[in-house]
């Protein structure tokens, strides 16, 4: 393992401290007051900078990501509310979207309100507020490597109606800046299901300046709106009050030999403990275009709504009922499942 700009052994590690978590390590809690009350979490340390809070009350997601104790992601004003409070009807979403460094989308409804076969769908489904079951938070050693997971099951479902498991495991390696996350969803009923999943992944101060350089893998960008400007589509600005928001769809990815693509956001004078001016840092984004095929980008510069939207999707952000109109939609056949691999990982360079 390599900390603290050395290679150690388990044993050697283990000899300096009374326990791992002195270090980095798993933590759960409970938030106690307020809306957020009974929202459980479970605070992961790299011990290398990075830290993180998984929600397994909310989906599974993930809250507030810190890198040298400053944040790399955007916190709606909501906070991190209890799922008994969610609004499935129309934009009800949007009162109870947690924000942090990620917000599951679907899992059988992405994007905009719509109807389909009498069905009322609000936005974006109801992944982003379903408490997980069989939830799992442990660290263990192999070999010289330690490695932190957390695991829990979403389970979307209705009577008469599909039933879809999103299975979701999230992993970290102490030293290591980096988050894997490793998602099967699976229809568990006897009838096809629509399938629409989309990573909500936010972006924040003080990552987010002026100064800040965004890299997309698409070589052709098109906006949601027509009448929206294509200019300045990579640059991020101070923030504005009345800010329309801005949907665009990035296409024809740059893709590695294995499938996958990359956004980098790179800040070269990210706040850093014991730096004046700063120091450079960059976040990639990284996901397998198999299973995601579809990039969405949230540009949302406002004034207390600042924040970037990377979005790897198998969708559209129309709707199921344009989805399935566009021919697009994804359908899960009886026990079918897909696996999707993303990883996010933080670098001072």
């Amino acid at each position: 393992m390599k900390l603290y700009g050395k290679e150690w052994a388990r044993r050697d590690l283990q000899a300096h401290v009374g326990r791992i978590e002195q270090i980095g390590g798993l933590r759960r809690v409970q938030s106690s007051e307020g809306p957020e009350a009974g929202v459980e979490q479970i605070l992961v340390r790299t011990g290398a900078g990075l830290a993180y809070t998984i929600l397994p009350s909310r989906g599974m997601d993930i809250g507030l990501a810190e890198f040298g104790g400053t944040p790399l992601c955007w916190l709606s004003p909501s906070g991190e509310v209890h799922p008994a409070y969610f609004d499935a009807r129309g934009l009800g979403w949007l009162r109870t979207a947690a924000g942090g460094l990620l917000m599951t989308c679907g899992l059988t409804q992405v994007g905009s309100p719509s109807e389909e076969n009498g069905e009322a769908l609000g936005l974006h489904g109801r992944a982003h507020h379903i408490p997980a079951r069989q939830i799992a938070a442990e660290g263990h050693w192999e070999r010289d490597e330690y490695e932190m997971r957390a695991h829990g099951q979403i389970d979307e479902v209705s009577l008469f109606g599909p039933h879809l498991r999103l299975t979701r495991t999230i992993l970290s390696t102490l030293g290591q800046n980096s988050i894997t996350i490793e998602d099967e969803v699976e229809n568990l009923g006897f009838e096809p299901a629509p399938h629409m999943l989309l990573y909500h992944f936010n972006f924040g101060f003080p990552l987010l300046s002026e100064d800040t350089q965004i890299t997309f893998p698409s070589r052709q960008v098109h906006p949601r709106e027509a009448d929206l400007p294509l200019q300045d589509v990579t640059k991020w600005q101070p923030p504005q009050a009345g800010y329309r928001e801005r949907v665009y769809y990035h296409e024809d990815l740059a893709v590695d030999s294995n499938g996958y693509t990359d956004v980098k956001i790179h800040n070269p004078h990210f706040p850093l403990p014991g730096l004046q001016a700063g120091g450079p840092v960059s976040v990639h984004l990284s996901w397998n275009t198999q299973a995601l095929p579809y990039f969405v980008e949230w540009k949302m510069p406002g004034a207390g709504t600042h924040v970037l939207g990377v979005e790897p999707a198998n969708c559209h952000v129309e709707g199921r009922a344009a989805e399935r109109e566009r021919g697009s939609m994804v359908i899960l056949e009886p026990g079918q499942s897909i696996h999707y691999h993303l990883k996010l990982s933080v670098s001072q360079e």
